[in-house]
């Protein structure tokens, strides 16, 4: 497990190092946010190399390669034509020449070492319980990675249509999935993580649900909602009473607005 431990920090520190790089030529810091998901599926075939091919170390590497290579993908679309994401421009703009620096620090490493945390189920999934046999929980574990998947795509694309349309500006996206929540795209993400924390439990480690867990603050309080919302409300009318009837991540039927 040790040596799996040490080649699953090395592998994003390193990938990490060269994004940096890169933003360096390119001035734009939110390549970063691209490689976020493929950084999960190089982490955990690492990991499956240096512990050898076990089912449940299979399993979880074929997960998280589907949900980070639809991420990575999706993101890359996006984010194609335009410049660097309005975050980190104007993280830039307050740093100055210290930016550069900086970030390599306070976004590259820091998601280095973020990735590290939250693949621990993969990590676990590949080096310990080899000999055994896939069992219930597995298979439980695998449905609902793909269930998140499913949607986080779903949701994706949905905001996507929305977005493409003209009527679209400055309007709330209310439709389909984002009825039920106003962040459904980040409750996919959720639902995958816990469903890649059973494959951890299942190989005898309970204690790498402390991966799933940092993942849910982030989607929760750092960087999903709590971070797109403190300005979503001033960009879109309507927005206030969207988050009246509809909530914030776990999808339930809207609220009836009141008489």
């Amino acid at each position: 497990m040790s040596a799996v431990l040490l080649a699953s920090a090395l592998v994003p520190a390193g990938m990490m190092l060269a994004l940096w790089a890169a933003s360096l030529r390119l001035r734009d810091v939110s390549i970063v946010d691209v490689f976020w998901g493929p950084g999960f599926a190089a982490v955990a075939w690492t990991s499956v190399a240096v512990a050898g091919g076990s089912p449940r170390g299979l399993l979880a590497a074929a997960l998280a390669t589907v949900w980070g290579l639809r991420l990575g993908i999706h993101l890359g679309l996006r984010k194609r034509g335009h410049g660097e994401d309005g975050r980190y421009a104007a993280m830039r703009a307050a740093r100055g020449p210290r930016f550069a620096a900086e970030s390599l620090v306070t976004v590259f490493l820091l998601q280095a070492a973020l990735m590290w945390v939250i693949s621990l189920p993969l990590q676990a999934a590949a080096s310990l319980g080899a000999g055994e046999p896939l069992g219930l929980l597995d298979a439980a574990g695998a449905v609902v990675v793909l269930t998140g998947v499913a949607i986080e795509a779903t949701a994706d694309a949905q905001l996507a249509r929305f977005l493409a349309r003209p009527d679209s500006r400055g309007r709330v996206m209310q439709e389909g999935l984002w009825r039920w929540s106003r962040h459904p795209n980040y409750f996919g993400d959720f639902v995958v993580w816990w469903g890649l924390g059973a494959l951890g439990v299942a190989a005898g480690a309970a204690w790498s649900l402390v991966g799933p867990a940092l993942m849910s603050v982030l989607l929760l309080r750092v960087s999903g909602v709590t971070l797109l919302e403190r300005t979503i409300g001033t960009r879109r009318p309507g927005y206030a009473e969207y988050v009246a009837r509809t909530s914030a991540f776990f999808p339930r039927p809207p609220r009836r607005p009141r008489a």
